[in-house]
């Protein structure tokens, strides 16, 4: 009768590991107490998350924190049978403690494949070199953390993600790091220090998601990038300046994106870019590319142009977003209107589906990209749009109806701010 109630754990053991690896790690290790059978059921779990979920401290006391923070991870990992494919560490009361070493040197005497490090109080963790032997890593995802590798490090040959949030490393460092990461496919970098020329080697690279403060960026042999998501967080002036060469920035950045089919241009990066001479085409069409998100300063002519140039020399476009920046420096009315009748013109969109325009304020300069955008969209079926405050709002409703529209199927449809 017990076997044939007990039906789980009868199960094959592939059945059982699936479940206990869907279940967090504190209630895997809380199976222990079902039966005799279950006791060390989990010591095989090949996936170890360590984090709020999995570690519940009831105290504020950084010290009683820590404590049971470390007593739980050694417990874990002395009674652990087997592989370790994946191993994270993300406590929100964690900080860098000297254990952690220890752990790293555990498994870097295994095979784990996923390493995740989130530290998230106090200084940056500087990592130990035993990170650096761990050669079989495909993942490694980094927060708050001080790179610097052996000078024996000769790179990890199989990763194939990379994620830094938060990092300090110099710039030879980064540079080696990327070049000697020969199969990386993704590449996320937040919040950085220590370098600010970015210098991207990756063959293999197609996703590309940044965001902090930088000098200039440069790609090479990045041909495979489909996927890039990149903002400048810090706005250009007269102190501040930004090159990439005596080559319009514009050209330089998209001659490396051959096969870009995803771009975001967040913060000022649309500056950067239209900080010298914007030509009206992009010597060869981005033919893949069919999302486009622009964060635009609808009051900077430069931005309004790099902007058309990137559309104009995107011909097979689906879906664009606009975000506008707040106004830094009011536009001359004669300016606006030499932009419209010299740059909106001979221009359609013959694949643009959907739009979404957002943060504007229903000036005369953001109606005149709408009107640009709906008279030269054949095949346009959705236009959204969300003002960034309701002052205005009335006026700017009857112009959006005022438009022509070139696709009899477009609506325009108004969101609340």
């Amino acid at each position: 009768m017990e076997t044939e109630v007990d039906r789980i754990s009868n199960l094959p053991g592939h059945i059982i590991d699936k479940v206990l690896s869907l279940l967090t790690l504190r209630d895997a290790v809380r199976t222990c107490v079902l039966s005799s059978k279950w006791r060390y059921k989990w010591v095989n779990l090949t996936s170890l998350v360590f984090d709020n979920q999995s570690v519940l401290v009831s105290s504020q006391d950084p010290t009683i924190i820590k404590n049971k923070l470390v007593k739980i991870v050694d417990h874990v990992l002395l009674l652990h049978n087997g592989p370790i494919h994946k191993f994270k560490l993300s406590h929100r009361d964690l900080q860098g403690v000297c254990d952690i070493d220890r752990w790293i040197l555990f498994l870097s005497r295994g095979s784990t494949k996923e390493f995740i490090l989130e530290i998230w109080k106090g200084q940056r963790y500087k990592l130990p070199s035993s990170l650096y032997l761990c050669d079989k890593l495909s993942h490694l995802e980094l927060f708050n953390c001080l790179l610097k590798p052996p000078l024996a490090f000769n790179g990890f040959k199989v990763l194939n993600s990379l994620d830094l949030q938060h990092i300090t490393m110099d710039q030879d460092v980064f540079e080696d790091l990327i070049y000697k990461c020969p199969l990386l496919e993704r590449l996320t970098l937040m919040n950085f220090e220590g370098f600010a020329h970015l210098k991207i080697h990756a063959p293999k690279l197609t996703f590309f998601d940044i965001g902090g403060v930088f000098e200039d960026v440069n790609f090479e042999k990045t041909f495979l990038l489909s996927t890039v998501s990149i903002g400048l967080y810090v706005s250009i002036g007269n102190d501040h300046e930004l090159t990439l060469g005596t080559t319009s920035k514009l050209i330089k950045f998209f001659a490396s994106l051959p096969s870009i089919q995803r771009l975001e241009v967040q913060s000022f990066f649309l500056k950067f870019l239209a900080s010298d001479m914007v030509p009206r085409r992009l010597p060869s069409a981005c033919m893949d590319l069919n999302y486009l998100s622009l964060r635009i300063n609808f009051n900077d002519m430069d931005e309004c142009l790099a902007a058309l140039c990137i559309l104009r020399s995107s011909p097979c476009l689906l879906e664009l977003e606009l975000l506008a920046r707040p106004d830094e420096q009011p536009l001359p009315k004669a300016a606006i209107k030499n932009l419209m009748e010299e740059d909106y013109q001979n221009c359609f969109f013959t694949q643009l589906r959907f739009v979404k325009i957002a943060g504007i304020f229903g000036v005369p300069r953001e109606l005149n990209f709408i009107n640009f955008l709906l008279a030269n969209s054949p095949m346009l079926e959705r236009m959204t749009v969300k003002p960034a405050s309701q002052d205005g709002v009335l006026e700017l409703i009857k112009e959006l109806l005022r438009f022509r529209r070139a696709s009899v199927h477009a609506e325009i449809i108004y969101l609340d701010p």
